[in-house]
């Protein structure tokens, strides 16, 4: 029971880093988008959150995808009054994401998501090692 236990607490992290790395791309492709129309407000990044939850029929503690925020951070704006987009003062809107954070946090769940996979494929290793034991 134990290795079903580290198998479904590995699979509830790849799950959730896997929903993490998609906000995180999203946030990325949409790093230079501005608004639709003048004086609008552009994409606006989004926040992973984490959610613990208790597996009661493997007694074990796993982690979800908890709610995606929207980030309160104010706009990056440029000055350029030829944009379909400017306000009357000619500054357009930009989204308040940061690549490189952006790069950073998908590094970080890149990382999470092999450490998770990593945790399977020992779990199956001494899974394997077990039943060639039984079976001497």
């Amino acid at each position: 029971m134990d290795f079903m236990r580290s198998l479904a607490i590995a699979a509830s992290g790849l799950k959730a880093q896997a929903g993490r790395i998609r906000i995180i791309s999203e946030n990325i492709a949409n790093a230079d988008s501005a608004a639709a129309t003048p004086g609008g407000d552009p994409y606006r990044r989004k926040i992973v959150t984490f959610q613990g939850r208790l597996d009661r029929e493997l007694e074990a503690q796993t982690v979800s995808l908890g709610r995606v925020r929207k980030d309160q951070l104010p706009f990056r704006t440029r000055h350029d009054p030829g944009h379909p987009a400017a306000d009357a003062n000619g500054n357009v809107k930009l989204p308040n994401v940061d690549s490189l954070v952006e790069q950073m946090d998908m590094r970080e769940a890149q990382r999470s998501y092999e450490a998770n996979l990593n945790v399977i494929g020992a779990t199956r290793r001494m899974l394997a090692r077990t039943l060639d034991i039984l079976r001497a």
